[in-house]
């Protein structure tokens, strides 16, 4: 899982979702949530507010889902260009638009832009906005991490499952920065599935 502070991104082992066989998804995808609970309850990193901690009863989620899960090939761009994007707190970030997962809902065609931050990293950042972001979710849209150890299928195929779909740092708590996601992965259609927004 990624995040982003002030300053610059990180990596947190600690609460990485690891993508799990489809067969035990139901159960291991609750165990991932009462994991980063206890988490953000109470781990120095959390970025749960102090004042806000004693008070602090889990996340909201959407029911875990299987309409959501998708095992699709990877298109990797011939060109990988890079692209700035900018942060909650106005600073500029530069990411490698890698390549893309195409998946259809409801028969419909839809397409994300995976990035990457450097091109020797292992594992991909997949931002997106969708039809219910400001509203049930948050609005600046929620990020998806996969990895090429963890992500993928015995048959080679990436698992996309918004499921795991998880908001950044700044929903918590404004003294992070997080980039913003760019109009290419703006998603029309609601994506009833992940993390939904921490303030009402």
């Amino acid at each position: 899982m990624i995040y982003f502070n002030n300053k610059s991104f990180f990596f947190l082992p600690f609460i990485i979702f690891f993508i799990m066989p489809f067969e035990n998804w139901k159960e291991d995808l609750e165990m991932n949530r009462t994991s980063k609970d206890y988490f953000f309850a109470q781990n120095l990193q959390s970025p749960i507010p102090m004042d806000e901690r004693e008070n602090f009863d889990g996340l909201k989620y959407y029911p875990p889902d299987p309409t959501f899960y998708f095992e699709l090939d990877f298109h990797e761009h011939a060109k990988k260009e890079s692209i700035q994007i900018q942060d909650t707190k106005e600073n500029m970030r530069t990411l490698i638009r890698w390549g893309k997962f195409i998946f259809k809902i409801d028969g419909k065609e839809y397409i994300l832009q995976a990035y990457k931050s450097d091109p020797n990293e292992k594992h991909f950042f997949v931002p997106f906005r969708d039809a219910t972001s400001g509203k049930e979710t948050y609005g600046a849209g929620k990020y998806l991490d996969l990895d090429e150890k963890n992500s993928k299928n015995g048959m080679g195929k990436w698992i996309l499952d918004f499921n795991l779909a998880y908001n950044p740092f700044c929903a918590y708590n404004e003294d992070y920065a997080c980039p913003f996601v760019t109009p290419e992965n703006w998603l029309k259609v609601p994506i009833l599935a992940g993390e939904k927004k921490y303030h009402d």
